[in-house]
């Protein structure tokens, strides 16, 4: 027989605090009033609370609510912002994108490090640091990356899969030099998932697919809630899916010369824009510079006509032959096209992938259009280190 466990008085009390830093953290400025119409807890656990929040410099008083009478009913409690600060660092081919958020996740500088030189570490590093000072920190609790490439779910590692350059990895290796600092590193497409299913497309779903349609293809896996890594870091690589009339890649040498990568990069997009008799824009710089089937896609869905129409048509019946594959197996109910491609497409192409999934596999899949924006990967990162940051300081899983 089992003895029924209750919970200690310390287990209780950080079980209260949590709720109610999280309810400040999504509702923002809270009377203790309101704080126990939210709760359910009674008026001296929620006076004891907040004391307790006050003196570990996570909660304070910051005014007054005009619908109660004057007095301690009266007065506003807020998280502490300053308490700790974080940052998120999108790592690409052209360079480097990062911000710096405070405790509620606020932005409060950014900066971009254009190239990828040699001194891509040190120019970061420095780029990260006036950062942190304009914000007003001291230092950074956590830094969450973004960056091409499998790594390691247990260690942080990156796996050897060719996606970052020397200096890239000199990057991260730099930025983990801090003692001070916590650095989490994610791949790219996998952080993205994330800004869909908290600030976009999948807001209301806890089982998606993003499929990730940019220079490079990737998928990000999200089911029950929670983001999917696999053994090695590999779940969504779907570049490396073998579909029909791809060709067959090589887990050595990559997927450049055959799989699903071949069929719906944009370097696909050009060559079957061309294919169609439409205009393909010169890149402005080196191929990587920009993502130039963006340019091709965002002209197609916004213009019409057969020859356009029989592009969109044949681009989504490539990119349904990959979805159909994730979706037979998986079975997510909803796909989202992101990357700057799935977002330039919009809803004209998604409905195209849609109906196109639906000739494949008889499981009912919902296809949208990515809505998070061309930061989605460092809105990944922030949200990323902000709940790590508030893991520690809050307590909790």
């Amino acid at each position: 027989m089992t003895t029924a466990r209750t919970a200690t008085p310390s287990t209780a009390r950080a079980i209260n605090d949590r709720l109610a830093l999280d309810l400040l953290l999504e509702s923002g400025p809270l009377t203790a009033t309101e704080l126990r119409g939210l709760t359910g807890l009674s008026r001296p656990t929620v006076a004891d609370l907040l004391e307790r929040l006050q003196r570990a410099g996570l909660v304070a008083v910051v005014g007054e609510s005009g619908e109660q009478r004057r007095g301690p009913n009266a007065r506003l409690y807020a998280l502490v912002a300053d308490r700790a600060f974080l940052a998120g660092v999108d790592v690409r081919t052209t360079g480097v994108d990062l911000v710096v958020a405070d405790l509620t996740g606020r932005t409060r500088a950014a900066a971009t490090v254009a190239g990828a030189d040699e001194r891509l570490a040190e120019r970061t590093l420095d780029a990260l640091a006036r950062a942190a000072r304009e914000a007003g920190a001291d230092r950074l609790h956590t830094v969450a990356v973004g960056a091409p490439g499998l790594f390691d779910p247990a260690t942080g590692e990156h796996q050897n899969s060719g996606a970052l350059s020397r200096h890239q990895t000199e990057l991260l290796t730099a930025l983990r030099a801090d003692p001070r600092t916590e650095v989490t590193v994610d791949n790219e497409v996998n952080l993205a998932g994330i800004a869909e299913h908290r600030l976009g497309a999948a807001r209301d779903r806890d089982t998606f697919v993003l499929i990730w349609l940019s220079h490079g293809v990737g998928a990000s896996v999200v089911l029950d809630g929670r983001l999917r890594r696999g053994a090695t870091g590999g779940t969504g690589e779907i570049g490396y899916l073998p579909v029909h009339g791809s060709g067959l890649p090589s887990g050595d040498g990559g997927c450049d010369s055959g799989g699903f990568h071949t069929l719906v990069s944009s370097a696909a997009v050009c060559d079957l824009a061309r294919a169609h008799g439409l205009p393909v824009p010169e890149p402005a710089g080196p191929p990587t510079s920009a993502p130039l089937g963006e340019d091709v896609v965002r002209r197609a869905a916004a213009a019409g006509g057969p020859a356009v129409d029989a592009f969109l048509d044949e681009y989504a019946r490539r990119i349904a032959l990959g979805a159909a594959s994730v979706c037979a197996v998986l079975d997510p109910g909803c796909v989202v096209l992101g990357g700057e491609i799935g977002r330039a497409g919009g809803d004209r192409l998604a409905s195209r992938v849609e109906r196109e999934i639906a000739r494949l596999v008889p499981l009912r899949t919902e296809v949208r259009a990515g809505t998070a924006g061309g930061g989605a990967v460092l809105a990944g990162a922030v949200l990323t280190a902000g709940d790590a940051v508030r893991r520690d300081l809050f307590g909790g899983a």
